[in-house]
């Protein structure tokens, strides 16, 4: 497993995770091949989904796609269309009243793109964000909260006790461009 950065190694003595935070934590560091090649593993995920079809090339957004894979991996339904991160609006049940850790937050970019991934934590303007096709990788950034236009719950039998907001300081840069 690829180490966190320091401002985030306290997810790794955290537990249990939220499932679907800890599968997206053994993806970490995952990254897009440069040029014209393609990473095997993330084409796998596609496979794996079922979806190889419609997902033939990691310099396609793939934000989604780690998405679903995660979620398909911690045991929770996909909605329609994942590969689309506006799909997602339609994950779970609603957390926008409390933000917490593992919820799936779904970000407007432009008129008709946008952006899915983890809540990790969130600070005074944004939300701390693993996931997919950030920096052509699977990183943590932070993306302003204004641009967040939903957050849904991953549906728990019994949620796990660190499934609670978590309060980060505001250390790195704001995204404006997840791709």
């Amino acid at each position: 497993m690829n180490p966190l950065p320091p401002a985030y190694r306290w997810l790794d003595d955290l537990q249990p995770l939220p499932k679907m935070v800890s599968e997206a934590r053994k993806l970490f560091g995952t990254v897009e091949a440069q040029g014209s090649a393609d990473n095997p593993v993330i084409l796998g995920w596609a496979k794996e989904l079922g979806l190889a079809k419609v997902y033939n090339r990691d310099e396609i957004p793939w934000c989604g796609l780690f998405a679903a894979i995660v979620a398909k991996r911690a045991g929770k339904a996909l909605p329609s269309q994942p590969l689309w991160a506006r799909s997602w609006v339609n994950f779970g049940k609603d957390g926008s009243a409390k933000p917490q850790l593992g919820d799936v937050l779904v970000f407007r970019r432009g008129e008709v793109s946008g952006h899915v991934g983890l809540y990790i934590g969130q600070d005074y303007g944004a939300f701390h964000v693993l996931g997919g096709n950030q920096s052509d990788g699977v990183t943590i950034t932070r993306i302003a909260k204004d641009r967040c236009i939903a957050v849904r719950r991953p549906v728990y039998k019994a949620a796990p006790a660190t499934a609670k907001p978590v309060e980060l300081a505001a250390t790195g840069a704001l995204s404006t461009n997840e791709a």
